[in-house]
């Protein structure tokens, strides 16, 4: 069998293959209410049909401010939990595993109508410019994500990731381009770290399972102000100290002066080695990974432990039925009879 399909335990789950749906946003909410809609039931079941082993639902927001737009999911009450439940009800009934990532938009929540971030800084003239959060606001929010992992429970996920990549508000916290603070909260990279360090007991207690974080491991900033790599890393191994069970590595996001970014198949993956060779939990890759030959390599040479599929997956449900193909993975099994119907010899 290809270590891509080979079912594994790992980073506290029981995975039929080491294939994540990344959470994407689709921009679906058309009520602007942050509730589930028969098209997340479609997509995402899907995915499920087509044999994907982890389901990331997209960003999800933890207040209502920290949508990144008003089309975005939100857990930021009860009242979200009914259609989140049925969400992972299908997916389990379809066969996957399935997660959620909870988020907060911070200086980048387009249509927040009051924008928060660590420091008053605009990520552009669109956006608008924040307002510096206050202490007050920072356990407010520390606090919607520890309410947030709790629906989570309820709705019976299998884990969490904590979105703490591509310029958001943890991100935003980091990194001391967008972190001018000269409290607690800012200056060292230790201040910096705090936001998620006070956060991460309460979050593991009130969710009960597996506890992820995205990171994007560089803001491709040119003036050399940004987190170094050597940084990340020392994030890394904080983050193992206190209890997540993987770091989703993924790159930029954080400014909206960024050069030209190189892009080719599995750009990221370097990221991810940087980062497996500072902890010993699972790390994932992901970037342009569409085919299963790059995605099987990266597994056999230990660059990375889980693999993440994204823009393939939304273009075909049916990657990973492929990538069986491709792989010429005898012991893989198609979703049911029906489907196996429809295969090419």
């Amino acid at each position: 069998m290809s270590k891509l399909l080979t079912p594994v335990q790992i980073a506290g789950l029981s995975l039929k293959n080491r294939v994540v749906m990344p959470p994407m946003c689709m921009y679906e909410v058309k009520n602007k209410d942050g509730k589930v809609t028969d098209f997340h039931l479609a997509h995402y079941g899907a995915r499920a049909i087509g044999q994907v082993g982890l389901i990331i639902v997209e960003a999800t927001a933890v207040q209502p401010d920290g949508r990144l737009t008003d089309q975005d999911l939100g857990i930021w009450s009860d009242d979200h939990i009914p259609g989140l439940k049925r969400l992972v009800d299908a997916v389990h009934a379809l066969g996957s595993q399935i997660g959620i990532q909870l988020g907060h938009g911070g200086r980048k929540a387009q249509d927040a109508k009051v924008k928060l971030a660590p420091s008053a800084i605009a990520y552009n003239e669109e956006y608008g410019m924040p307002e510096a959060m206050m202490l007050t606001d920072i356990k407010t929010t520390q606090q919607a994500f520890v309410q947030a992992a709790a629906r989570a429970k309820q709705a019976g996920f299998d884990m969490i990731e904590l979105h703490g990549a591509h310029g958001y508000l943890i991100n935003e916290f980091l990194e001391p381009l967008t972190n001018q603070r000269e409290d607690e909260y800012g200056g060292s990279l230790e201040n910096r770290y705090r936001f998620i360090k006070e956060i991460l007991p309460d979050v593991k207690e009130a969710f009960g399972g597996p506890v992820w974080m995205r990171l994007s491991l560089t803001a491709y900033d040119q003036t050399s102000q940004q987190n170094t790599i050597e940084e990340y890393q020392q994030i890394g191994k904080w983050l193992e100290e206190d209890g997540i069970d993987c770091i989703d590595v993924s790159t930029g996001g954080l400014l909206d002066t960024t050069p030209n970014i190189p892009i080719f198949a599995g750009y990221q993956a370097a990221y991810t080695q940087k980062m497996k060779e500072a902890v010993s939990i699972p790390v994932t890759a992901v970037g342009l990974i569409h085919e299963p030959a790059l995605a099987e390599y990266l597994l056999q040479s230990d660059q990375a432990d889980l693999i993440e599929v994204g823009r393939a997956l939304i273009r075909n449900s049916n990657w990973v039925v492929d990538a069986a193909k491709i792989l010429h993975d005898k012991n893989f099994v198609i979703y049911n009879n029906s489907y196996q119907r429809g295969q090419l010899d």
